[in-house]
């Protein structure tokens, strides 16, 4: 679907306490895949973005989009960096899926740049150092938010957490194996022998990367928005940091490394970024390690499901070797870590 039917939500529109009540609806796709898709909305004073899967999506990412919504709507008006909660819309009637509205973001995705920071970040290393800050300060403010005062009961389940991330996983590889990936059963059994030091339970978003932030136009840098909350639950917010982290170069102005899609020379080192994730977050991380295997082996499991499901999909081919380096680096570290928690 790259269009809506904008007579039936002109409709529901009308239903809502939003503005623009009898005004005629400006909209253009925005982004979107196989999961989601996402349209611009106007509509007399209304701004928005209307997030709905397409037609081809599973039947369960109604209920997914009414879990995102949860998530949204509970961090607005928190410290955290998000969209505005606007409407939803359970009812498939209206637009054939369910779907809801949010904040129009007034901002760029690093996704859209695709290695090219927009000016000044592209050529001002000093405002390109702050994204980075401003990335790592929105996982840390987000490790805080107090999920149970903002209505989030139920949307995970927090008890036993670490308790039962290697099975979890290990029936998802169960279910979609087709091949075998190397230090995967190393991994499972070292995860399986060791937990964390603490455990404080808090909002996980499950990706959290470049990609799945927006910043607002111009220096210095502030991030706008954490978006994409398909894997959001109630878990270990470290698990995010070990992911974002992962990858980080210890000097990236002489090794780029991290993701392709963004250039890192000029920011700050991976020690410096876990030092002020501990200060802001509050949390310990003498036992990152730990995490960093745990999300090794998950991001691979769930990165082979991406893989095995790829057929003439160019960009889920690319996810095979993605895989097989996760667990293997899983593996490696599991092998040689000092952390005996």
């Amino acid at each position: 679907m790259s269009d809506l039917d904008v007579d039936r939500l002109a409709t529901w529109l009308d239903g809502t306490d939003l503005p623009g009540k009898g005004a005629p609806i400006e909209h253009r796709f925005v982004t979107g895949g196989a999961q989601n898709q996402i349209f611009e909305i106007r509509r007399g004073d209304l701004h928005a973005a209307l997030r709905i899967p397409p037609p081809s999506a599973p039947p369960n990412r109604d209920a997914g989009i009414l879990r995102e919504w949860r998530i949204i709507e509970a961090l607005d008006g928190t410290e955290v960096p998000c969209t505005a909660a606007y409407a939803v819309c359970a009812d498939t009637s209206v637009l054939g899926r369910a779907f809801y509205l949010m904040g129009f973001v007034d901002g760029w995705s690093p996704m859209a740049t695709r290695g090219k920071w927009p000016e000044p970040f592209d050529d001002d290393l000093a405002a390109r150092r702050g994204l980075a800050i401003e990335l790592i300060d929105g996982i840390a403010l987000l490790s805080k938010v107090d999920w149970r005062a903002q209505g989030l009961d139920g949307l995970g389940k927090p008890d036993g957490f670490h308790e039962r991330q290697v099975d979890r996983w290990t029936a998802l590889y169960q279910k979609i194996k087709k091949r075998d990936l190397a230090g995967f059963e190393e991994a499972a059994a070292w995860l399986r022998a060791h937990q964390p030091l603490d455990y404080v339970p808090g909002l996980l978003h499950g990706d959290y990367q470049f990609a799945n932030v927006m910043f607002r136009h111009g220096a210095p840098a502030r991030l706008a928005a954490i978006v994409d909350w398909e894997m959001g639950t109630i878990g270990d917010p470290k698990l995010d940091l070990a992911w974002l982290i992962d990858r980080w170069p210890e000097d990236p102005s002489a090794d780029a490394g991290g993701p392709s899609y963004v250039d890192m020379h000029g920011m700050p080192g991976r020690a410096e970024l876990l030092a002020r994730y501990a200060e802001v977050s509050g949390r310990q991380l003498d036992d990152l390690d730990y995490y960093l295997i745990l999300s090794r082996f998950k991001m691979g499991v769930v990165i082979e499901q991406g893989f095995q499901r790829a057929g003439d999909n160019t960009t889920l081919q690319a996810f095979g070797p993605i895989a097989v380096d996760l667990m293997s680096r899983a593996a490696g570290l599991a092998e040689t870590t000092d952390y005996a928690g």
